[in-house]
């Protein structure tokens, strides 16, 4: 019967039913791919859950402090800017925001006047037309701070990541001890194919 990917770790099990042709390395098989198959369905999400707890914690702890240090400003269009649209921040923007290159007045957090090439969410600005920017203390712009639902799937992504690899690395040990053993097992063949294989056929051998 086929089967696929880490499920093949099930096939060694069959190994456990008696059988006068059963050999010790049968027997190993049989219990390697028990304890990997424990693995895979205990220890394997346990990884995964610690890890997304540490990224969900990082990453709300990140939220937190992009929340304190990032502000939504009004901005006014002075006049519509020139040439092609900057590239906008890869973490942070949305289609939305790449609408129009405006230059533009904003006052900072701090009460200090800025001026400058902004992005605006304005299909056709005008002079005078106002739309927000985050910017940080200081003023100057900056991306949008991470929300918390966006953290969170990070997170969830993050642990079960780290669940299939640990599932993965697993069988992988598995698949590399089982193909140690059969070349052991070959090797042994072959030695003893070599020990009886002169008097193979000879009338009274081992007589």
């Amino acid at each position: 019967m086929r089967t696929i990917g880490g499920l093949r770790v099930f096939g060694g099990l069959w190994r456990w039913r008696r059988n006068p042709l059963r050999r010790a390395t049968d027997l190993a098989e049989a219990w390697l791919a028990l304890v990997v198959l424990v693995l895979i369905l205990v220890v394997a999400p346990l990884i995964g859950f610690a890890v997304g707890g540490s990224a969900q914690d990082a990453l709300q702890q990140s939220v937190r402090d992009q929340r304190q240090a990032r502000h939504l400003v009004t901005a006014t269009v002075v006049k519509k800017a020139a040439g092609i649209p900057m590239d906008p921040d890869p973490e942070t923007s949305t289609t939305r925001d790449r609408h129009s290159r405006v230059v533009a007045d904003w006052t900072a957090p701090d009460g200090t006047p800025r001026h400058g090439t902004v992005m605006a969410g304005l299909k056709a600005p005008h002079p005078g037309d106002h739309f927000t920017v985050w910017t940080d203390d200081q003023g100057r712009i900056v991306g949008r701070p991470l929300d918390t639902a966006t953290a969170a799937t990070h997170a969830v992504l993050a642990g079960f990541g780290a669940a299939v690899l640990a599932a993965g690395l697993m069988e992988g040990g598995r698949r590399l001890i089982v193909w140690r053993m059969i070349r052991r097992r070959y090797a042994r063949w072959d030695q003893a194919w070599d020990k009886a294989g002169p008097d193979w056929g000879r009338t009274g051998t081992g007589s």
